[in-house]
């Protein structure tokens, strides 16, 4: 894939905490299909998620550009007003707002004008509509997990960065949220896929960065990681894992 094509580039990655050297010289680019980023617990995934996003750290360089546009050091809602939708890891809800609030609230802002409103929201994922009166709080694992896909869909994103969206999810669970995630990549959102669960991974991308101590060691496809039990052992530090249905 050539820069010209890329929507998301990354180059020369770099970012601390204090004197932690988290991420180091992490390049790679996002285009038309899937891309996801396996590895271990503390590898640098999540702080990657937050770089891109201008979250955290406070301390970065390299590039980030976003459809030809440098979005390092830009706050976190213009980089989501460019066009990028964030599932973070832990979904991180209101306890106290309900279902139907967190999409308003996200609507309100400018969300639910496009492609995606709140009622195909409601249409991608029934149960919310059914717990639409419900907090945060009192949602199962699987249902906070569809509300943080809802209100980053509201936003309307070209790019949709979804980091560890399996965590803590029944099998059954998950296995609805691939094929789901799978409708909306054939309709055209791309995905950037931060994940743990080699499974989804592989289900959801057939191209596979692996990030080992905050770089980019591999590149690799799906089909070549599932047939490779000693590169999983090596990178993932897992027994060789059976492909999601």
């Amino acid at each position: 894939m050539s820069s010209s094509q890329a929507l998301l580039q990354i180059s020369g990655l770099d970012a601390y905490y204090g004197r932690a050297h988290v991420l180091q010289g992490v390049d790679f680019e996002v285009g038309d299909e899937p891309v996801a980023i396996v590895g271990r617990n503390g590898m640098g995934k999540t702080t990657l998620c937050a770089a891109i996003m201008g979250l955290t750290p406070p301390s970065t360089s390299g590039s980030i550009r976003f459809l030809g546009q440098e979005l390092r050091g830009k706050q976190p809602y213009r980089i989501a007003q460019a066009g990028i939708g964030y599932v973070p890891q832990g979904r991180r809800l209101f306890p106290s707002l309900s279902v139907a609030e967190h999409l308003r609230m996200v609507a309100g802002r400018g969300g639910g004008s496009g492609r995606w409103t709140t009622q195909r929201i409601y249409e991608l994922f029934p149960r919310l509509a059914e717990r639409k009166r419900n907090g945060g709080a009192q949602l199962s694992g699987g249902e906070q997990q569809m509300l943080a896909i809802g209100r980053a869909l509201l936003r309307n994103p070209q790019l949709l960065i979804m980091d560890e969206p399996s965590e803590g999810l029944a099998p059954a669970v998950v296995e609805s949220l691939v094929n789901t995630f799978r409708t909306l990549v054939e309709e055209g959102l791309r995905l950037l896929l931060i994940e743990q669960n080699l499974g989804v991974a592989t289900a959801l991308a057939d191209r596979q960065l692996v990030m080992i101590a905050g770089r980019i060691a591999a590149e690799t496809t799906a089909d070549a990681l599932m047939n490779d039990p000693d590169a999983q052992r090596r990178y993932l530090g897992v027994e060789p894992l059976a492909e999601v249905s």
